[in-house]
């Protein structure tokens, strides 16, 4: 759905910090948000990054740096929209004796549904600096390429059968772990790989100072060239809606800033950027006027 003049189209979540917001479209310096029925949401990543399908869309963090690297016409904007620990999205079968820990990673079959997943980077970053098993030491098992055309997976991934099932792969032994995403499964044949993944997050934080970002908001280049006030009018009013849901979600550039800067040196020693970025880099083009001041100012 491409935006037309007194409209943009908007591809967000629907999340419980989000649904007051979409329930009520604002209108943004005379322009109506129009939002975009997409779902799962990260089924409007490939188009974004592809065809520039909406004005603004919600992006994952590790696609964001992808397009960044590969000259995508896209503006990383200073809003979060999802954030959560990372480590109870590794499982395992309970009867697995081999897999005691994340460190015994090394050497195994891991599926994820695609190499790029922000989870799986944040994941393979973690499973690196904690438990010294470097992503190349892992046999990874996708089952989606990456929404970033340009790029393609290192030499250590592998593509699951056509028509796959992750977790059934992993049931029947194909695979030796899984990444899942929001929903972990429900089967008590399956285990989480981190034994306490609340302290194993806890540990994150108390080393980074966040809570790992999983999804941001970007802007077609064009709009925000164009109207850099609808934009950052967009932002400013998403950022006051999510602070009003008690959303615990970092807004501003300074906020942000930590997690972007590892992610950005994380994906690059994993493999999924053709070169380190620059912070400049993966912000430019922002509009100046986005929190110009004020509490959420970055």
């Amino acid at each position: 759905m491409a935006s037309t003049p007194g409209i943009v189209s908007v591809a967000l979540g629907d999340y419980p910090w989000t649904r007051a917001f979409k329930a009520d479209p604002p209108v943004i310096a005379g322009v109506r948000v129009e939002f975009a029925e997409v779902a799962p949401i990260y089924r409007a990543f490939a188009p974004m990054v592809r065809e520039q399908r909406f004005g603004l869309s919600e992006m994952a963090l590790f696609t964001l740096l992808q397009a960044k690297a590969y000259g995508k016409p896209l503006v990383l904007l200073p809003v979060a929209v999802a954030a959560r620990a990372q480590e109870p999205s590794l499982w395992c079968r309970a009867d697995d004796r081999t897999i005691a820990g994340p460190a015994d990673l090394a050497g195994k079959r891991v599926g994820v549904r695609a190499y790029s997943q922000t989870t799986g980077g944040w994941l393979r970053g973690v499973l690196a600096e904690d438990h010294g098993v470097r992503a190349d030491a892992v046999r990874w098992i996708t089952f989606e390429p990456a929404h970033v055309p340009e790029y393609a997976d290192p030499a250590w991934v592998e593509r699951a059968p056509g028509g796959s099932d992750m977790l059934v792969m992993l049931r029947a032994g194909d695979l030796d772990a899984v990444i899942v995403g929001n929903e972990p499964p429900n089967d008590p044949a399956l285990r989480q790989i981190f034994s306490d993944p609340d302290a194993a997050a806890a540990r994150f934080r108390a080393r980074h100072g966040f809570t790992p970002v999983n999804h941001l908001m970007v802007a077609r280049r064009d709009l925000a060239e164009a109207r850099p006030e609808l934009v950052s009018g967009f932002v400013a009013a998403l950022g006051q809606a999510l602070t009003a849901a008690g959303a615990a979600l970092p807004i501003g550039r300074a906020a942000l800033e930590p997690a972007v800067a590892l992610a950005s040196r994380w994906a690059f020693d994993q493999g999924l950027l053709p070169r380190p970025l620059t912070s400049d880099e993966i912000w430019e083009g922002m509009p100046e006027a986005v929190f110009p001041a004020g509490p959420l100012a970055p």
